[in-house]
């Protein structure tokens, strides 16, 4: 079991950011080795991802460009994640679809309705503009915090299929449990904040507004 304290897993006991952008420069202090690579694209999950990997891109002078995916709800709860999705690859928590009793059927719809949406959200964000190619890049995949990791592991098998050189994962917050998943699965993980008593990403920032559309479609411009 990796400790908090690793190169892997740069953690403190405490920390509150001010807003997203706080939250980006306290990252950014954690990821200097990477400033200037010309090899290395920060790819940012919208929405509140995209402010992050926005002030990351400047910050350390790289390309900046994004991953949409899009989590599936539960019949009976739709908070709960039951896995997630990307256009091109699924995520699913087979042992809570098993645990929730979740039909075939239920599935097969839920997936094509996210999957279909997160097309349309990656048309409405790009406004026409290319996707970087990303195949032997190094990719720094960033969010504005992580709870089950779903949209986060869809993202990150989306990626592999792209058949990236190097994955590193840097969130400012998520639960220990979690950030320790997420290093089975790619090259690096860098977390300042990872509470064992974790209750939601909000708690975490003194100020937490929805980011809307239109300010995503502006930062990608």
């Amino acid at each position: 079991m990796p400790k908090k304290n690793t190169i892997r897993l740069k953690g403190v006991f405490f920390m509150l950011f001010k807003n997203r952008q706080d939250a980006a420069k306290k990252l950014s202090s954690l990821l200097k080795k990477y400033k200037n690579k010309k090899d290395t694209i920060v790819i940012a999950l919208p929405r509140g991802g995209v402010v992050i990997g926005d002030i990351l891109s400047k910050e350390l002078n790289l390309s900046l460009d994004i991953i949409v995916a899009r989590k599936l709800s539960s019949p009976i709860l739709e908070e709960l994640a039951i896995g997630a999705i990307c256009e091109d690859f699924e995520f699913l928590n087979e042992d809570l679809i098993k645990g929730y009793d979740v039909s075939k059927e239920y599935l097969k719809k839920e997936i094509e309705k996210e999957k279909n949406l997160a097309k349309e959200r990656e048309t409405l964000y790009r406004q026409n503009k290319k996707s970087i190619y990303l195949k032997d890049k190094t990719i720094m995949l960033v969010d504005d915090g992580i709870a089950t990791g779903a949209t986060m592991i869809a993202a990150i098998g989306a990626l592999k299929k792209r058949k990236v050189k190097k994955i590193i994962v840097a969130i400012p917050v998520g639960p220990y449990f979690t950030i320790e998943k997420l290093t089975k699965l790619v090259d690096e993980v860098i977390c300042p904040y990872m509470p064992d008593d974790f209750l939601a990403i909000a708690q975490y920032f003194e100020k937490f507004d929805q980011v809307s559309d239109t300010e995503v479609i502006e930062i990608l411009k």
